[in-house]
């Protein structure tokens, strides 16, 4: 027995001197190596930034720089092969030539995220084909025409000549876009058929007008291009030139681009089938499941998230039983449901009065919010937010709400988009929340900041994570409850009809793409549980077959930013103080959810 004490007690010593051996020569890096180390990093993101802003003309504009004012992005497998290219070599770079461990702690942080976004990317590429590269909510056939309308600025002749070379430009893109849906098309890649008439709308909508048709009327393009001309202080001869000019880009490219595009989906539509998910799509369960990993920023499985969203949906409906039973309403929750889709106090009238007014109270919601600010936010954005209608030409087939970003350079504002093409769509309860979550405290807040943080490299200024995103825009209309804000229990029912709306979008994302839910399916589960019209629903459930994965991310961000909140609370007592959380929470720019959860982790021990 003493034998078999001295071998452990000399084992135990002998693994003390070599801990300590190696302790003692880890090396300690002095000040100026972590500065010369850090800034060997910083300076490789940057050169990676400039490199991706020189091979993408939009994302220049999108940041106010006008190298490339006149061109638009390479959408042709060949630079897709040379983004991959790209990302090997950088990669690479970051294996061989860092010294991690002379790294200051935000470097690593940026490092880790750079390294980890590139081996996605370089993983991903396999799924390269797996999306729909025009549908009801994006694509070519309208956001072509929605960029040059919102970003490109004609400030002089040149930026009027670069918009035309732009429309000069729409063939070609175009062309590249049907070669590469019919890429998809040979693997077995078909969008659902009731996409193809809303993609052939949007593009027969921007076909109306002149120079197109004998209309009174300038078609989309061409009163934007004219609108914006017109400002510009040059003599009328030279105004007559380009709006010749215009006209013949109209017609000799964008008008024949538009035509093949239609020509093809009606094509297509013929091929195209009812199955709803991807499921359907070459080893789609492993697809699906890899794009909830990206989307979620977490290890959740699908069968995971969807029991997460029944169980919330099964709360949430009890909060709203309470509301029911405050308004002393008589009747069973669906009754409750029925009244608030249909009682006309709800409801701003069709007509443009209505829709003015609407916008109107938009903008003082966010105004109001603006004041109160500092109660729970130390740092603000110093960019501007408006609020806009969203354009007549894609106001059938977009989303009831988005938020554009401002542009880096200051020159353009935050936008806040309300889709006012069906006022049913858009009941006055839901206002408030819609405010806080597209503009202030929501998006604009974190997505703002995030692009005015100093001392960061610009790819994580510009870049995100959806479950941080929108987990932080769903957070941002919880937040007002907490201020006072949503006194009239009507418009607390709105809040949580859109926390429910985004519950449920948990149980029909997943079980459209794993439990082979059809359209009509989803459909009819919203109608059960929600009170949202029935434009709403449809267009929701559309939204998910299309984008796979990404409506999970706003429950399960915002899910995550409370139990953060709660163990920060929980663990501080007295010396939590809100406005300190929400610094930490996006003082950093975008992030994964685990490594939020680590600087709360941080955060707490710095306060005990």
């Amino acid at each position: 027995m003493r034998q078999i004490i001295l071998k452990i007690v000399l084992f135990l010593c002998v693994l003390t001197l070599f801990f300590s051996c190696k302790k003692e020569n880890e090396k300690v890096y002095t000040d100026a190596e972590i500065e010369a180390e850090s800034k060997k990093v910083n300076d490789f993101f940057q050169s990676s930034f400039n490199r991706g802003i020189d091979n993408y003309p939009e994302f220049q504009t999108r940041l106010g720089i006008k190298k490339d004012y006149g061109k638009l992005n390479d959408n042709s497998p060949a630079a897709a092969e040379r983004d991959l290219k790209i990302n090997k070599q950088e990669l690479q770079w970051l294996i061989d030539s860092v010294n991690v461990d002379a790294l200051s702690k935000d470097v690593l942080l940026s490092y880790k995220l750079f390294k980890q976004n590139t081996e996605n990317s370089i993983s991903d590429y396999k799924y390269r084909l797996y999306n729909y590269p025009v549908n009801q909510m994006f694509g070519a056939q309208s956001g072509k025409p929605a960029f040059l309308i919102n970003m490109h600025r004609i400030d002089d002749v040149e930026d009027a000549k670069a918009y035309i070379s732009r429309l000069n430009g729409f063939n070609k893109y175009f062309s590249q876009l049907i070669n590469n849906l019919k890429a998809r098309e040979t693997i077995g890649i078909l969008p659902p058929k009731f996409v193809y008439d809303k993609v052939v709308q949007d593009s027969e909508n921007i076909l109306v007008g002149q120079p197109f048709d004998n209309s009174i009327k300038e078609s989309t393009l061409l009163k934007d291009f004219m609108k914006k001309m017109n400002k510009l202080d040059i003599d009328e001869k030279a105004k007559s030139m380009l709006e010749r000019q215009a006209n013949e880009a109209l017609l000799v490219s964008v008008k024949p681009a538009y035509e093949k595009l239609i020509n093809f989906m009606k094509g297509q539509k013929r091929r195209a089938n009812f199955d709803h998910g991807v499921w359907k799509f070459p080893d789609g369960e492993t697809f699906f499941n890899n794009a909830l990993k990206r989307t979620t920023t977490t290890d959740l499985t699908a069968e995971e998230i969807h029991k997460i969203g029944l169980d919330e949906v099964a709360r949430i409906h009890g909060e709203m039983e309470a509301i029911k039973n405050q308004v002393q309403f008589e009747g069973t929750l669906q009754n409750f449901f029925q009244f608030m889709k249909t009682d006309k106090q709800f409801y701003y009238p069709a007509d443009q009065k209505g829709k003015d007014a609407y916008l109107a109270k938009a903008v003082l919601l966010i105004d109001s919010m603006k004041t109160r600010l500092d109660e729970i936010f130390i740092t603000k954005p110093k960019a501007d937010i408006i609020v806009k209608a969203v354009e007549s030409f894609r106001e059938q087939s977009a989303g009831k709400a988005f938020y554009n970003r401002p542009a880096a350079d200051g020159s353009r504002p935050g936008i806040y988009y309300a889709n006012l093409y069906d006022m049913e769509s858009m009941p006055t309860y839901q206002m408030e929340a819609l405010a806080y979550h597209e503009g202030i405290p929501g998006h604009h807040m974190q997505l703002a900041i995030q692009q005015e943080l100093e001392e960061v490299p610009m790819f994580r200024k510009f870049g995100g994570y959806t479950a941080y995103t929108e987990g932080w825009g769903l957070y941002s209309e919880y937040i007002p409850k907490e201020m006072g804000f949503y006194a009239d229990p009507y418009s607390d029912f709105g809040r949580l009809a859109m926390e429910l709306w985004r519950a449920c979008r948990l149980v029909v994302d997943t079980g459209i793409h794993s439990k082979q839910w059809t359209r009509e399916e989803g459909i009819k589960y919203y109608t059960d549980n929600t009170p949202n019209a029935e434009l709403d629903v449809i267009k929701m459930v559309e939204r998910h077959i299309v984008m796979p994965s990404q409506a999970t991310a706003y429950k399960i961000g915002m899910l995550k930013i409370l139990e953060l909140r709660k163990k920060a609370k929980d663990a501080l007592g007295d010396k939590f103080d809100i406005r300190d959380f929400h610094e930490v929470v996006i003082s950093h720019g975008a992030i994964p959810l685990n490594i939020l959860e680590d600087f709360i982790d941080e955060y707490i021990s710095s306060k005990n």
